[in-house]
């Protein structure tokens, strides 16, 4: 009878290399330190509103509509001048547990009046507001998801709403020209794990070391600077990196901006 010969295979395999750096830093959307989430805007997202987008960033989605009021508050009267002012919200599935509605609350959260503050002096900032005229245009952030930055993804969909109402009196002839200065738009850039990095999300975020959100302008400047040391502080060397981090962040989210108002661009 024919017996198969056995052959010995307890003989190790030879290790499998390691193709990745020890040193190398992983995020939990495996993003590079310094890669931006997925941006998508979607224009004229409320046909209602004289300009408004869906502006999402990876998991982040806002929808910003831009009003506009031939009027202004009464401590704006006589002057001349125009007003932009934001307001904003966030659904009570926006996150992963529900929130209360805030007029539930009979009031807004000292969050809510901060973002929308911010969110008014950064357009404002971005606006010549002599040129707008007397009227009021009214911002309206209101987050139908949120995965982190949400304050800076709204002021960068706010904008181009901004952007396309005002494209709007031009073209009804109200305005000979967009009354705008410069494209602004906002990111965050934090420090995890020592590791620098851009556009953070919730998670991220959560147990961040550093917490910074930057608003600027197309010509690289600083409109507002927010910086926390959640749980432990940093060096200037450090806000030089998150600095220029921020600004290579922002200004891949102005070309956006340009590429979607590229008619108000040339009216300026």
């Amino acid at each position: 009878m024919w017996t198969p010969e056995i052959k010995d295979c307890s003989t190790a395999l030879p290790p499998i290399p390691v193709l990745q750096s020890p040193d190398m830093f992983y995020r939990s959307d495996n993003r590079a330190p310094d890669q931006m989430r997925p941006v998508n805007i979607v224009p004229g997202f409320i046909n209602t509103a004289e300009g408004s987008v869906l502006m999402e960033v990876g998991n982040t989605r806002v929808i910003c509509t831009a009003s506009i009021e031939e009027t202004v508050p009464s401590f704006m009267r006589n002057s001349g001048k125009g007003w932009i002012t934001a307001e904003y919200s966030m659904l009570p599935r926006a996150t992963l547990t529900r929130t209360a509605r805030e007029v539930s609350k009979g009031r807004s959260s000292g969050r809510t009046h901060e973002i929308q503050r911010l969110i008014g002096r950064s357009l404002r900032a971005a606006t010549d507001l002599i040129r707008l005229g007397e009227r009021t245009i009214w911002i309206d952030c209101d987050v139908i998801q949120a995965d982190g930055g949400t304050r800076t993804a709204s002021i960068t969909g706010a904008f181009i709403a901004l952007g396309l109402a005002l494209e709007k009196l031009v073209d009804a002839g109200t305005l000979t020209s967009a009354p705008l200065r410069d494209f602004v738009a906002a990111v965050s850039v934090g420090i995890v794990d020592g590791e620098i990095l851009l556009d953070l999300n919730y998670e991220e975020d959560s147990r961040a070391d550093v917490d910074m959100n930057f608003v600027m302008t197309a010509g690289r400047k600083l409109v507002e600077v927010q910086a926390t040391a959640e749980h432990q502080v940093f060096d200037e060397s450090q806000l030089a990196k998150m600095i220029a981090l921020a600004g290579q962040g922002v200004q891949s989210l102005i070309a956006k901006q340009q590429a979607m108002l590229g008619t108000l661009t040339l009216r300026q």
